[in-house]
C-alpha cells in the first residue's frame, strides 16, 4: 500500500466535508491518481494537472 499521498488526500477530504459535502469517499488506487467526482462528474484530476488541488480548487469543486 502506497501511503505517500495519504496525508494530502485526507486533508482534501476534510476540506470538502468542511465545505458542506454530504459524503466523501477515499478509494485506494495506484500510481498517485487522485480524482474528485461530484454526482458522477469528474471535477478535478491530479493525473491531468500533475499536482494536488489547492484549497481554492477544492472550493470550486463543490461550487463549480
Amino acid at each position: 500500500r502506497d501511503v505517500k499521498y495519504e496525508p494530502q488526500a485526507l486533508r482534501a477530504r476534510e476540506r470538502l466535508l468542511a465545505l458542506g459535502a454530504d459524503d466523501v469517499a477515499l478509494v485506494e488506487g495506484g500510481n498517485g491518481v487522485f480524482e474528485v467526482t461530484v454526482d458522477g462528474a469528474l471535477r478535478y484530476s491530479k493525473k491531468a494537472t500533475r499536482r494536488f488541488p489547492s484549497e481554492a480548487e477544492l472550493d470550486a469543486v463543490l461550487t463549480g
